[in-house]
């Protein structure tokens, strides 16, 4: 049996976590309320794992704590090039997920668009949304970077829904896919003149 370790920490969002294993990280957590309610849900979704001492972390689990905590601080940092470990994931999802991972802080794309440059019809959009909702390692595999069409937000499994996803986009002054580049750019995305509406 492959033995998984697992780090709570705080970020300006909140408490989250990783969870990873010899070759990689396995999962990550957004808020999930306190301390308590986390390490209930990690408990859930990975049986098993057991809490690591901060001596004990590996050195690409720090650097990956440092950099969450920096994004969702505000700051421009590249989360792309930490070692995720996704054996055993579909395919369909694998593809998904290599496309979310390389899309910019401060950019968004739409479930449609991600369909195409995986080579499927924009119709496997809705297929794209169900991939992302079981996104094991949601901040690393960004999926709140995927919107609905037409500027909407779309679904967000993490606790909080929308809300979550509206802050982190916010946080991270993003604009969406078919928005040009204005004065406003520099602006968190919660008051920009034109507010990214919800449904998928």
């Amino acid at each position: 049996m492959t033995v998984r370790a697992h780090i709570l920490f705080d970020t300006a969002i909140g408490v989250c976590a990783l969870v990873w294993g010899p070759d990689g990280i396995v999962g990550a957590q957004l808020p999930e309320g306190g301390p308590e309610q986390a390490e209930a849900r990690l408990a859930r979704r990975f049986p098993g794992a057991v809490a690591a001492a901060e001596h004990d972390l590996p050195p690409v689990i720090s650097e990956a704590r440092v950099r969450i905590r920096a994004l969702m601080a505000g700051e421009a940092v590249d989360i792309a090039d930490i070692p995720l470990d996704l054996a055993g994931l579909d395919p369909f999802a694998l593809k998904v997920y290599a496309v979310t991972r390389a899309i910019p802080r401060g950019e968004t794309l739409t479930y449609g668009t991600v369909a195409g440059r995986i080579g499927a019809p924009k119709e496997a959009a809705r297929a794209v949304g169900q991939a992302l909702g079981n996104n094991p390692i949601p901040i690393l595999i960004p999926c709140h970077r995927v919107l609905a069409a037409g500027g909407g937000t779309g679904g967000f499994s993490a606790r909080g829904g929308i809300d979550t996803k509206f802050r982190i986009l916010a946080i991270e002054q993003a604009r969406t896919e078919d928005e040009p580049p204005s004065l406003f750019d520099q602006l968190p995305l919660a008051i920009k003149p034109q507010a990214l509406k919800t449904g998928r």
